[in-house]
């Protein structure tokens, strides 16, 4: 039961798992860090809240360079924290986008399975409209007029479920054609 409730709240919630990422590496970057560099001399992290301190600078890519490891397995630590740092924002930047992506989707099917129809019977009189007034139209809007034809041609075709695949190549055609002009195969 509790398992369920943890994979609900992850679910709900995907930034939490990066968060607790970057509170252990802060944690355990400073500890590690403190325990390597405070008895050296010359070191500069010489206290935990110094260690960690530097932790967070690191992790955030900020590096302002007032605590630096100075022995070798301390720059190995902060390398670490570093990379840590930079591939955590690019996971938490990938969740936000992921969502992102989801919510225009969703919001972009309401809008699309709404009133197919409705947009071809719409489409059909504009283009008729305009096939109508054609000597009053402008060299833009007859551009405009053959993709527009094209588009809702083949909209009402794939509608229709007429369609022909042909068994070699995988083209569809939505009118049998006598051969294939992808591959040659013959339809007849």
């Amino acid at each position: 039961m509790r398992s369920e409730r943890l994979y609900t709240l992850l679910e709900a919630n995907p930034i939490v798992i990066p968060l607790i990422l970057v509170l252990v590496i802060i944690i355990f970057g400073g500890i590690a860090v403190y325990l390597t560099e405070h008895k050296l001399p010359g070191a500069n992290i010489t206290t935990l809240g110094d260690a960690l301190w530097w932790s967070v600078i690191t992790i955030t890519t900020v590096g302002y360079g007032d605590y630096t490891p100075i022995s070798p397995i301390g720059r190995i630590i902060g390398v670490i924290v570093m990379f840590s740092g930079i591939g955590i924002v690019v996971i938490i930047v990938g969740i936000f986008s992921q969502k992102r992506i989801k919510g225009l989707e969703s919001m972009l099917k309401l809008k699309t399975e709404a009133l197919p129809r409705l947009f071809g019977d719409e489409m059909k009189t504009a283009i008729i409209d305009k096939i109508k007034g054609i000597e009053n139209l402008t060299e833009e809007d007859f551009d405009t007029l053959i993709p527009a034809m094209k588009s809702l041609r083949r909209t009402l075709l794939e509608e229709s479920k007429n369609s022909y695949k042909c068994s070699r190549c995988g083209n569809v055609y939505y009118v049998k054609p006598k051969f294939c002009s992808n591959c040659g195969r013959d339809f007849t």
